[in-house]
Parts: C-alpha cells; structure tokens; sequence
C-alpha cells in the first residue's frame, strides 16, 4: 500500500470536518482533493512515460502526459 502525503493545510481542514462537523470546509476539502488526485495521475502518467518498455507505448504515455496537462498541440516537442 502506497502512502499520499497532503498538505498541512488540507490535513487541519479534514480534522475539522470529521471531528468537528464543521461542514464549512467540505467545498474547500473537495477542491483540494481534486487537485490531489489530478497530480497523482499525471505522477503516474509522467512515470509510466518513463518506464515504458517500447517507443510506442512511451510515445501513448507521453501525448497522454502532455493531454493532461494542457499543452497545446503547437507547444509540444
């Protein structure tokens, strides 16, 4: 099993809503949780570009990388 590091921040906030029940947070806690996620696929994605056994699938992970975040068509190498 794979460890997640958050920030202290987010950490305080989720203390907050489930010890506390302060539901002021849940808004901020989903964004920040979002945010979370979409770096760990792109992590992911950007390893799976690095590792991959072939050119091809190296090249799939790669356009997947850049797709993920953003980079324009005319931008990229």
């Amino acid at each position: 099993m794979k460890n997640v590091q958050i920030s202290y921040d987010l950490f305080l906030m989720l203390v907050k809503f489930h010890l506390g029940g302060d539901e002021i947070w849940q808004e901020e806690i989903e964004t920040e949780l979002n945010k979370k996620i979409e770096a760990i696929v792109a992590r992911n994605t950007y390893t799976k570009y690095k590792t991959a056994p072939t050119k091809e699938e190296q090249e799939k992970a790669r356009i997947e990388y850049l797709d993920l975040k953003g980079y324009h068509k005319d931008w990229r190498w």
